[in-house]
């Protein structure tokens, strides 16, 4: 008897686990993957719009924090802080002699 109860218990749990494997699988939508992998222009087409999403955040977000910079900047400029104003004076000296040499 203690055989067939120890049979009955890891049915139990082979059970319980193909339960849960199956749930798993199911959540993880495998069969969606499945039919885009068998998709090649499916595929490519999510690529591509994934890539296009993708360079458009990158583009905005560098775009915002370019700009709350330069704000920050400009205050920090317009105080007249002495050490601060003379660092910026010569980036900006730098930056105006780099777009000098360069071919028109």
């Amino acid at each position: 008897m203690p055989g067939r109860r120890w049979q009955m218990k890891n049915r139990r749990g082979l059970q319980h686990q193909v339960e849960t494997l199956n749930r798993l699988l199911l959540r993880s939508n495998l069969h969606y993957w499945g039919e885009i992998l068998g998709s090649p222009f499916r595929l490519f087409y999510l690529n591509f719009l994934a890539g296009l999403a993708r360079g458009f955040g990158i583009a905005l977000g560098l775009t915002l924090l370019t700009a709350l910079f330069l704000a920050v900047m400009a205050r920090i400029a317009s105080l007249n802080l002495p050490l601060i104003s003379r660092f910026i004076a010569e980036v900006i000296r730098l930056v105006e002699e780099q777009l000098a040499d360069l071919p028109r």
